[in-house]
């Protein structure tokens, strides 16, 4: 090993351990540049329209395959895993909301603790030039996150890990200086369909989510009426949807988070079905002040309860 890679080695150890001491489950490291593999796969997707009415990811096709033209000079990416698995779960008969909102908005969270990350390493190796992603640009997180060893890409679309799962938000830094590349992660699907199985809408194809069809994008990106065709396939999910996470038998294995910023306000699980009918402008400002929930605002969600209230079986 040369001085070169000595150096590489320490610097990547450096942010495996900040990143640790900041809370992040995981930390992996991959060379930035084209992601050869995603390109056939993202185009044939949008030929197929199955990003719906979701527009935004029609743009920026270049940049979503190279972070190399998010961020010129960009040498690595580093992928990073925070956990957000509740330990107190809403009442099956309420409902229900996914997990990953329970608490503040992950986007805010999230992206303050990579700043100081990176704050914390540059005051240790000199100033570092890079940018900071969570779920905010057009960055293809998860194959980001398997292309630095962290997990899989399962037969739901999701990161799957074999040690915790799927529920946790990724995010990368794509910085400009030269750090190794971890190993890849084998796939540890193997025969099991669960998730295609489980998904009400028939949205899963094995490795593929066809968006225009998942409970998340009707009850969150679509901004219009909610298809009549689809009533009765949703099982009282309101906002988002964690039935091909929940199913997997690698979520096992999920511990609950310690961040108290992902703690949801108590309502959250103790509303029954006719206190989510009966809500007010008021109340879900009170429940969602500062949850990513506001992101359907409160018509929408209104909209979301409606059409589980009068869906027909």
């Amino acid at each position: 090993m040369t001085t070169s890679d000595h150096v590489q080695q320490d610097r990547a150890q450096l942010f495996k351990r900040e990143a640790a001491l900041l809370g992040f489950i995981s930390c992996g490291i991959s060379k930035a540049g084209l992601l050869e593999e995603e390109a056939p796969r993202l185009e044939k997707w949008l030929k197929e329209a199955k990003q719906g009415k979701m527009g935004y990811m029609e743009n920026h096709f270049d940049k979503r395959l190279d972070p190399t033209k998010l961020v010129p000079g960009a040498k690595s990416v580093v992928s990073l895993l925070y956990n957000y698995f509740p330990e107190q779960k809403q009442s099956s008969d309420s409902y229900q909301i996914a997990k990953y909102a329970y608490g503040q908005d992950y986007h805010e969270v999230i992206k303050n603790k990579l700043k100081t990350l990176l704050e914390r390493v540059s005051a240790q190796l000199g100033q570092i030039e890079g940018r900071a992603f969570v779920d905010s640009a057009p960055i293809l997180e998860k194959a980001w996150a398997a292309k630095s060893g962290l997990g899989w890409i399962g037969k739901n679309s999701n990161l799957l890990t074999q040690q915790v799962g799927s529920f946790y938000f990724i995010a990368e830094l794509v910085l400009d200086i030269d750090l190794p590349q971890d190993p890849i992660t084998s796939d540890h699907c193997g025969t099991c369909t669960a998730c295609i199985d489980a998904c009400p809408t028939q949205a899963i194809t094995p490795y593929e989510v066809d968006g225009s069809k998942c409970i998340s994008y009707f009850t969150i990106e679509l901004k219009e009426a909610i298809p009549k065709e689809v009533s009765g396939q949703f099982q009282d999910w309101a906002f988002g949807c964690d039935i091909c996470q929940d199913v997997c038998p690698w979520n096992r294995f999920s511990k609950s988070h310690s961040e108290p910023l992902f703690n949801p306000d108590p309502r959250l699980l103790e509303n029954t079905k006719k206190d989510w009918e009966e809500i007010t402008q008021e109340v879900f400002s009170q429940i969602f002040k500062k949850s990513a929930v506001k992101r359907t605002k409160y018509e929408g969600f209104k909209r979301n309860i409606d059409f589980l209230q009068n869906q027909k079986f």
